[in-house]
Protein backbone atom coordinates (compact mmCIF):
# COMPACT_ATOMS: atom_id res chain seq x y z
CA UNK A 1 0.00 0.00 0.00
CA UNK A 2 1.15 3.50 -1.21
CA UNK A 3 2.55 5.64 1.63
CA UNK A 4 0.80 9.25 1.89
CA UNK A 5 2.79 11.85 0.92
CA UNK A 6 2.37 14.92 3.07
CA UNK A 7 3.58 18.30 3.12
CA UNK A 8 4.16 20.37 6.62
CA UNK A 9 4.47 23.80 6.96
CA UNK A 10 2.87 27.58 8.20
CA UNK A 11 3.21 30.95 6.89
CA UNK A 12 5.88 32.38 9.24
CA UNK A 13 7.73 35.90 9.52
CA UNK A 14 10.19 37.59 11.98
CA UNK A 15 7.54 37.72 14.86
CA UNK A 16 7.88 34.22 14.76
CA UNK A 17 11.80 34.10 15.90
CA UNK A 18 11.27 33.27 19.76
CA UNK A 19 10.01 29.48 19.20
CA UNK A 20 12.53 28.87 15.91
CA UNK A 21 14.36 26.62 17.47
CA UNK A 22 11.87 24.52 19.46
CA UNK A 23 9.55 23.95 16.31
CA UNK A 24 12.79 23.53 14.11
CA UNK A 25 14.23 20.73 16.07
CA UNK A 26 10.12 18.78 16.50
CA UNK A 27 9.38 19.25 12.48
CA UNK A 28 12.76 17.43 11.31
CA UNK A 29 12.49 14.76 13.64
CA UNK A 30 8.84 13.49 13.02
CA UNK A 31 8.56 9.61 12.89
CA UNK A 32 6.16 9.66 9.74
CA UNK A 33 8.33 8.01 6.21
CA UNK A 34 6.89 9.98 3.74
CA UNK A 35 7.05 13.75 4.25
CA UNK A 36 8.57 17.67 3.51
CA UNK A 37 9.00 20.87 5.15
CA UNK A 38 7.85 24.07 3.71
CA UNK A 39 7.59 27.30 5.30
CA UNK A 40 6.83 30.46 3.63
CA UNK A 41 8.26 33.44 5.01
CA UNK A 42 6.24 36.59 4.91
CA UNK A 43 8.61 39.06 6.68
CA UNK A 44 9.14 42.84 5.53
CA UNK A 45 13.22 42.26 5.58
CA UNK A 46 15.19 38.46 4.45
CA UNK A 47 16.59 38.58 7.65
CA UNK A 48 14.58 35.94 8.71
CA UNK A 49 14.60 33.59 6.35
CA UNK A 50 18.17 33.74 6.31
CA UNK A 51 18.06 32.34 9.63
CA UNK A 52 15.73 29.95 9.18
CA UNK A 53 18.42 28.52 6.23
CA UNK A 54 21.04 28.00 8.50
CA UNK A 55 18.42 25.56 10.57
CA UNK A 56 18.26 23.76 7.21
CA UNK A 57 14.72 24.13 6.97
CA UNK A 58 13.18 24.59 3.44
CA UNK A 59 11.15 28.09 2.92
CA UNK A 60 9.67 30.44 0.19
CA UNK A 61 9.87 34.17 0.22
CA UNK A 62 6.55 35.39 0.07
CA UNK A 63 5.89 39.48 -0.74
CA UNK A 64 5.08 41.24 2.56
CA UNK A 65 1.30 42.77 2.33
CA UNK A 66 1.09 45.33 5.02
CA UNK A 67 -2.23 43.87 6.44
CA UNK A 68 -1.08 40.74 9.03
CA UNK A 69 -4.35 38.79 7.78
CA UNK A 70 -3.68 39.14 3.90
CA UNK A 71 0.00 38.15 4.47
CA UNK A 72 -1.40 34.96 6.19
CA UNK A 73 -3.77 33.84 3.58
CA UNK A 74 -2.00 34.49 1.07
CA UNK A 75 0.99 32.72 2.59
CA UNK A 76 -1.10 29.89 3.01
CA UNK A 77 -2.25 29.87 -0.31
CA UNK A 78 1.24 29.56 -1.46
CA UNK A 79 1.61 26.35 0.41
CA UNK A 80 -1.95 25.04 -0.74
CA UNK A 81 -0.26 25.41 -4.54
CA UNK A 82 2.65 23.79 -3.63
CA UNK A 83 1.07 21.03 -1.97
CA UNK A 84 -1.16 20.92 -5.67
CA UNK A 85 1.44 21.18 -7.77
CA UNK A 86 3.96 18.68 -6.73
CA UNK A 87 1.83 15.85 -5.67
CA UNK A 88 0.79 15.72 -1.95
CA UNK A 89 -1.98 13.71 -0.34
CA UNK A 90 -2.16 15.26 2.40
CA UNK A 91 -1.30 19.07 3.82
CA UNK A 92 -0.68 19.39 7.47
CA UNK A 93 -0.70 22.87 8.53
CA UNK A 94 1.28 22.94 11.37
CA UNK A 95 1.77 26.36 12.82
CA UNK A 96 5.32 27.56 14.11
CA UNK A 97 4.44 27.68 17.32
CA UNK A 98 2.93 24.47 17.82
CA UNK A 99 4.96 22.01 18.81
CA UNK A 100 3.35 18.27 17.90
CA UNK A 101 4.09 14.84 19.07
CA UNK A 102 6.87 13.06 16.78
CA UNK A 103 4.25 10.80 15.27
CA UNK A 104 1.26 13.63 14.90
CA UNK A 105 1.00 12.41 10.61
CA UNK A 106 0.78 8.77 11.98
CA UNK A 107 -2.02 9.39 14.84
CA UNK A 108 -3.95 11.63 12.40
CA UNK A 109 -3.89 9.76 9.13
CA UNK A 110 -5.21 6.43 11.38
CA UNK A 111 -8.75 7.58 11.08
CA UNK A 112 -8.75 8.08 7.86
CA UNK A 113 -10.23 11.40 7.21
CA UNK A 114 -10.46 14.14 5.00
CA UNK A 115 -10.05 16.89 7.31
CA UNK A 116 -8.67 16.17 11.24
CA UNK A 117 -7.38 18.17 13.83
CA UNK A 118 -5.31 18.02 16.69
CA UNK A 119 -5.03 20.11 19.96
CA UNK A 120 -3.36 22.91 21.51
CA UNK A 121 -4.75 24.68 24.34
CA UNK A 122 -5.12 28.62 24.59
CA UNK A 123 -4.93 30.95 27.79
CA UNK A 124 -7.90 33.09 28.63
CA UNK A 125 -8.71 35.97 31.26
CA UNK A 126 -11.25 35.28 33.37
CA UNK A 127 -12.18 38.65 34.00
CA UNK A 128 -15.18 40.01 36.93
CA UNK A 129 -16.34 43.25 36.77
CA UNK A 130 -13.96 44.33 34.48
CA UNK A 131 -11.26 42.85 36.94
CA UNK A 132 -8.98 39.83 35.84
CA UNK A 133 -9.34 37.67 38.44
CA UNK A 134 -7.54 34.57 37.14
CA UNK A 135 -7.21 32.15 34.01
CA UNK A 136 -8.64 29.32 32.27
CA UNK A 137 -7.07 27.14 29.55
CA UNK A 138 -9.17 25.75 26.84
CA UNK A 139 -8.71 23.72 23.58
CA UNK A 140 -8.69 25.78 20.28
CA UNK A 141 -11.96 23.68 19.42
CA UNK A 142 -15.39 24.69 18.80
CA UNK A 143 -18.92 22.89 18.76
CA UNK A 144 -22.41 24.79 17.51
CA UNK A 145 -23.97 26.35 20.72
CA UNK A 146 -27.14 27.13 18.01
CA UNK A 147 -27.20 28.04 14.76
CA UNK A 148 -25.47 31.54 14.63
CA UNK A 149 -23.23 30.89 17.57
CA UNK A 150 -20.23 28.48 18.23
CA UNK A 151 -19.11 27.19 21.63
CA UNK A 152 -15.52 26.54 22.93
CA UNK A 153 -15.04 22.99 24.02
CA UNK A 154 -13.92 22.38 27.66
CA UNK A 155 -11.02 20.21 28.46
CA UNK A 156 -13.22 17.28 30.02
CA UNK A 157 -14.93 17.36 26.44
CA UNK A 158 -11.27 16.15 25.19
CA UNK A 159 -9.93 14.04 28.20
CA UNK A 160 -10.60 10.76 26.55
CA UNK A 161 -8.99 9.51 23.77
CA UNK A 162 -10.83 9.20 20.62
CA UNK A 163 -11.82 10.71 17.56
CA UNK A 164 -15.31 12.87 16.91
CA UNK A 165 -16.78 15.30 15.07
CA UNK A 166 -16.46 19.10 16.14
CA UNK A 167 -17.48 22.07 14.04
CA UNK A 168 -14.36 24.17 14.02
CA UNK A 169 -11.10 24.44 15.31
CA UNK A 170 -7.73 26.48 14.33
CA UNK A 171 -5.57 26.10 11.59
CA UNK A 172 -2.09 25.36 14.22
CA UNK A 173 -2.35 21.63 13.47
CA UNK A 174 -4.98 19.96 10.88
CA UNK A 175 -4.33 17.43 8.12
CA UNK A 176 -6.28 18.53 5.07
CA UNK A 177 -6.44 15.94 2.56
CA UNK A 178 -5.74 17.22 -1.39
CA UNK A 179 -9.07 16.69 -2.43
CA UNK A 180 -10.14 19.03 0.14
CA UNK A 181 -7.41 21.63 -0.96
CA UNK A 182 -8.51 20.92 -4.61
CA UNK A 183 -11.91 22.37 -3.52
CA UNK A 184 -11.13 25.09 -0.86
CA UNK A 185 -8.50 28.02 -1.57
CA UNK A 186 -7.80 29.99 2.52
CA UNK A 187 -9.84 33.59 2.43
CA UNK A 188 -11.17 35.64 5.17
CA UNK A 189 -13.90 38.56 4.87
CA UNK A 190 -12.01 41.82 6.02
CA UNK A 191 -15.57 43.46 7.30
CA UNK A 192 -14.92 40.96 9.64
CA UNK A 193 -12.55 40.03 12.54
CA UNK A 194 -12.04 36.48 12.66
CA UNK A 195 -9.19 35.06 10.78
CA UNK A 196 -8.89 32.52 8.01
CA UNK A 197 -9.24 29.40 10.10
CA UNK A 198 -12.98 29.78 11.01
CA UNK A 199 -13.66 31.04 7.27
CA UNK A 200 -11.90 27.56 6.79
CA UNK A 201 -14.01 25.47 8.98
CA UNK A 202 -17.11 27.39 7.53
CA UNK A 203 -16.51 26.49 4.14
CA UNK A 204 -16.57 23.13 5.07
CA UNK A 205 -19.60 23.07 6.43
CA UNK A 206 -21.07 24.55 3.34
CA UNK A 207 -19.64 22.00 1.21
CA UNK A 208 -20.78 19.16 3.73
CA UNK A 209 -17.19 18.14 4.80
CA UNK A 210 -17.19 16.98 8.37
CA UNK A 211 -14.22 18.08 10.51
CA UNK A 212 -12.95 15.75 13.04
CA UNK A 213 -10.34 15.72 16.28
CA UNK A 214 -8.19 13.35 16.89
CA UNK A 215 -7.86 13.83 20.94
CA UNK A 216 -4.84 12.21 21.48
CA UNK A 217 -2.95 14.59 19.27
CA UNK A 218 -2.21 17.04 22.20
CA UNK A 219 0.23 19.72 20.95
CA UNK A 220 2.47 22.49 23.11
CA UNK A 221 1.85 25.67 22.10
CA UNK A 222 4.02 28.71 22.44
CA UNK A 223 2.19 31.81 22.65
CA UNK A 224 3.50 33.76 25.66
CA UNK A 225 5.19 35.59 23.48
CA UNK A 226 3.51 36.96 20.91
CA UNK A 227 1.29 39.95 21.00
CA UNK A 228 -0.99 40.30 18.63
CA UNK A 229 -2.23 43.34 19.24
CA UNK A 230 1.31 45.06 18.13
CA UNK A 231 0.87 42.67 14.52
CA UNK A 232 -2.68 42.73 13.30
CA UNK A 233 -3.47 46.25 11.51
Amino acid sequence: MKTPKVLVGCPTSDHKKYCIEEYAKAIKNLSYPNYDILLVDNSQTETYSKKLQTLEIPIKRDKYLERARDRIVHSRNVLRKYALENGYDYFLSLEQDVIPPKNVIEQLLQHKKEVITGIYYMEYAVKKEGKTVGKKILPLLYKKKDDKNLQQLQPQEVEKEECKPITASGLGCILIKREILEQIKFRYEKDKLVFDDIWFCQDLEKKGIPLYVNTAVKCKHLMREMDWNSIEK
